[in-house]
């Protein structure tokens, strides 16, 4: 009887503990992003940029007038859409492709293959060669520069073998029996049965579609090409020269960083937005691919 009494009290100091954390962990995520949403909408006055503020000052949507005022703002979403959208379609689909082809024990040289793509994900052949590789491929000042060099992970090839070792092999060979071919297998047997992974790997490489900044930074000088990532960091970096060339200026400064505020504000709701619609099979995909080898 004491031992279940010491069980409960522990279970109860434990579930505590975990309470407390996870509200800190919480509170710090929490905090900053209201407080970067509060600062987007002060006026210059009232946006001092120094220490947290819980509430607009001053309030005002002019920082966000400026920003959708702006022309080159709706460019640079237009190209992230689009390069989210296609860059997301492309890989989950050729990824998928490639998990199906290593699913199968029969095939042949899959041990090499595997080896292959194990080893590309911890080694990598740096800035340097990369970036002569995209140039001797043309892709400089190309919007295939987002898409063809992110279309395969190995570690998104692993998830979806993992689902597609579960798909029961009684309906391969029913399909089979039917005269389906593997093309068709593999849309209308494991593509749908393979929702959660799918979801899984969509996410994953949306928001890194959605967030890459360096790719615009590295290959792309054209600006009709720049994502919203690329025009957030020009919009930074032309703020800086401003203030250097209005030193004292705190109606200058206050204001840019309003804007600032304002475009980060429009480039993660998005993504805020999205997530919690496929949060049911991020969980069920990540899942699956961590239990299983």
């Amino acid at each position: 009887m004491k031992k279940k009494r010491f069980q409960h009290s522990d279970t109860k100091v434990f579930n505590g503990i975990n309470s407390i954390l996870l509200l800190i962990f919480t509170l710090l995520i929490v905090i900053p992003l209201w407080n970067v949403i509060v600062s987007s909408l002060s006026k210059a006055g009232g946006n001092t940029g120094i220490g947290m503020i819980f509430w607009p000052q001053e309030f005002t949507l002019e920082n966000y007038r400026m920003v959708f005022n702006d022309s080159t703002i709706w460019r640079a979403f237009g190209v992230s859409v689009l390069k989210t959208v296609v860059g997301v379609t492309t890989h989950v689909f050729f990824c998928a492709m490639v998990a199906y082809a290593m699913s199968k024990k029969n095939l042949k040289g899959r041990k090499i293959y595997s080896t292959m793509g194990i080893i590309t994900m911890f080694f990598g052949g740096g800035m340097i060669p990369m970036y002569l590789l995209i140039k001797s491929l043309g892709l400089l000042n190309s919007f295939w520069v987002y898409i063809i060099p992110a279309m395969f992970s190995y570690y998104d090839v692993i998830i979806l073998m993992n689902f597609f070792r579960d798909v029961p092999q009684s309906l391969e060979e029913s399909a089979n029996i039917d005269g389906a071919t593997q093309w068709q297998i593999f849309l209308k047997i494991y593509l749908p049965l393979s929702k959660p992974a799918l979801a899984t790997i969509a996410l994953f490489n949306g928001v890194g579609q959605w967030n890459d900044f360096m790719t615009a930074k590295l290959y792309i000088t054209d600006k009709a090409l720049y994502p919203l990532q690329m025009k957030l960091y020009e919009i930074i970096v032309q703020s800086q020269m401003s203030n250097l060339q209005n030193t004292g200026s705190f109606a200058i400064e206050t204001t840019t960083r309003g804007v600032q505020l304002a475009t980060i504000v429009i480039t993660t709701l998005p993504i805020l937005v999205i997530y919690p619609l496929l949060q049911k099979h991020f969980i069920s995909g990540m899942m699956v691919g961590a239990v299983k080898e």
